[in-house]
């Protein structure tokens, strides 16, 4: 008779190699079965979510990038008025992010959550298309640099602001849960699968700045050019297209469970630790509650392990002496015993909040890519013989820069500093890396500043209409669209990676939508900036700082204000980048995680 190997822990070798097939982060298949490796996820999978994402935003930046453009030439909006509206619906894309993560992370799961959305998204482009094609450009052909638009009556405005923020809460609820979807797809605790899982956040940064690439360019030219109608048809198009891709890889997906309601276990956590403020607690963690096993309180999820922060909270998982009379009885009552692992959770997200609140000023100065640029490129020389080149598709040199950076990050300076650190860590960690983008926002915005202290120089200050009135070429941009891309790069990449893995199991989404209602909260407060600086240059009849006629204003000193505000927020967030503490989960890093690994 044949022997059979016998593992040290008693399981034959086929019964460790069937487990070993399973994935060991949690995830299941479409069916809710553990998931097979071999069969699920991976790059299979991921290449498709990368794909879905390159059109989904070419679909919506095909509808962003001129939007600046469209409510100053088809809608006669002011300069200002329209640099804020863009801010308000930008911001408010990312503020639906949160609606879109609490849906995904409580009920319905990621991938409901995205193809849902998607949907909503694809109807909002139809809606916009047909609006714009059959109301707003009116008389045919309006809408370029020479032919204005006709007046709208009301119902025709409330028609193109409800197609455009349908298009806000479709993108809005997909995005951050695309990103975790596409993440999910790798098993972070298997070493390869972990590695990839890395990369996938750069590549799909990077796939984002693809499919905008095409906007940008090809899309933003024909809509520079007045054939809006076709412009966002083509968006409509791709957006379709990224639905059915989607959904084709439905059966090779890995899925999180939800894990229920967020807000009620933090709810339990706030109301147990309250009702306990004046019982004393002896050191240690004996007197802890905690769920027996790997798995936390919520669905499926790793267990977090104690730490020693916010030591209020820890009275919510105390054990007094009513608590172990009650456990006799039956279950506990969450609302006054929680897990330890329940109130750790709350600790990883009150210690994200001072990290995520730093990033917000640092979105400020990325959207001014899609306004203020915008227009003063407008202002500029942008014609090369007889080839006028649309202002908004100068963004085209941040995505190049995006690129660019990205491969100069992972293969040559990521590979430098592991070496020059001589430690197993992965070059600059997270922490680090957003630390390094402020200081490159701060860059730009000096650089977008100087460019437009020059433009004024040579610009005609007694211009009716003022695009183009400046001798200086709209090439001189292209420096501050290279520092706002290489930015990106080491600020957002960082920051989906760091919000992902610093965020418990059940939030994961919410961790994305974090990232992104930064950038939402930094379109609000570029709009408060700009009503603000307004207000108060235009005092005394003075033209103000950004008026509809830039040549009598001062855009360049608004940009050096938020190159000093951006100064002041790298030095706050230093401060608070090193007081951080990781998360510690079990099974993944041990209970002797140390805290170096995200210090900056």
């Amino acid at each position: 008779m044949a022997c059979i190997e016998v593992s040290k822990e008693g399981k034959f070798k086929g019964e460790e190699e069937e487990e070993a097939s399973y994935t060991l982060d949690g995830t299941v298949d479409m069916h809710g079965r553990p998931a097979i490796r071999e069969r699920t996820g991976q790059w299979v999978a991921g290449i498709v979510i990368l794909l879905n994402q390159g059109l989904a935003t070419l679909a919506f930046f095909g509808v962003g990038v001129n939007l600046v453009l469209f409510l100053t030439r088809v809608l006669q909006q002011n300069n200002a008025d329209a640099a804020n509206n863009v801010s308000k619906w930008t911001g408010t894309v990312y503020i639906f992010s949160l609606v879109g993560a609490f849906l995904s992370d409580s009920y319905w799961g990621r991938y409901k959550t995205c193809a849902i959305f998607q949907v909503i998204f694809v109807i909002g482009l139809v809606s916009l298309s047909l609006a714009s094609h059959l109301f707003l450009l009116n008389p045919r052909g309006c809408g370029d640099q020479t032919t204005p638009c006709g007046s709208h009556s009301s119902w025709e405005i409330g028609l193109f602001y409800l197609s455009i923020y349908l298009i806000a809460l479709g993108n809005g609820g997909y995005q951050p849960n695309i990103a975790t979807f596409g993440a999910d797809q790798f098993d972070e605790e298997d070493p390869k699968e972990g590695h990839s899982k890395v990369a996938f956040f750069s590549y799909f940064y990077l796939a984002l700045n693809l499919g905008s690439l095409f906007s940008n360019t090809i899309l933003g030219y024909f809509e520079d050019e007045g054939m809006w109608a076709l412009g966002f048809w083509a968006s409509t198009a791709s957006a379709f297209a990224a639905l059915l891709l989607f959904l084709s890889g439905t059966t090779r997906y890995r899925h999180f469970k939800p894990s229920g309601n967020p807000l009620s276990r933090f709810c339990q956590v706030i109301v147990a630790a309250t009702k306990k403020w004046s019982v004393e607690m002896p050191p240690g963690e004996e007197n802890l509650y905690a769920v027996n096993g790997k798995e936390s309180s919520t669905n499926g999820g790793r267990k977090i392990l104690h730490t020693h922060g916010f030591k209020f909270l820890d009275r919510a998982s105390f054990i007094t002496s009513r608590d172990f009379k009650d456990q006799k009885q039956g279950p506990h009552n969450p609302w006054h015993l929680c897990p330890i692992s329940q109130v750790e959770e709350v600790k990883c997200i009150l210690r994200l909040l001072p990290i995520w609140l730093c990033t917000i000023i640092y979105s400020v100065v990325f959207t001014q890519m899609a306004s203020l640029f915008v227009e003063q490129g407008a202002a500029m020389k942008s014609k090369i013989s007889n080839f006028q080149i649309p202002p908004a598709s100068m963004s085209s040199f941040d995505i190049v820069s995006v690129a660019v950076f990205i491969f100069l990050y992972r293969q040559v300076l990521d590979p430098l500093m592991s070496r020059i650190k001589k430690t197993d860590s992965k070059g600059l960690t997270q922490l680090q890396r957003m630390g390094i983008g402020l200081i490159i926002a701060v860059m730009a915005m000096i650089s977008a500043g100087i460019v437009e202290c020059y433009r004024l120089k040579y610009a005609r200050k007694d211009c009716t209409h003022c695009e183009g009135s400046s001798s200086l070429s709209i090439f001189w941009q292209v420096p501050q669209y290279v520092f706002i891309g290489a930015s990106e790069v080491f600020m957002y990449v960082g920051q989906l990676e760091f919000f992902n893995a610093q965020a418990p199991d059940g939030l994961k989404s919410f961790g994305s939508a974090l990232c992104m209602t930064s950038i939402s909260l930094g379109n609000y407060v570029s709009s408060l900036l700009v009503t603000m600086v307004m207000k108060i240059s235009t005092t005394d009849n003075m033209p103000g700082w950004i008026p509809g006629n830039l040549n009598k204003g001062h855009l360049d000193w608004f940009y050096f204000l938020l190159a000093g505000l951006t100064t002041i927020d790298l030095i706050v967030y230093i401060t608070c980048a090193k007081w951080y503490k990781s998360i510690k989960l079990q099974g993944k890093y041990g209970e002797n995680k140390e805290r170096d690994d995200f210090e900056v």
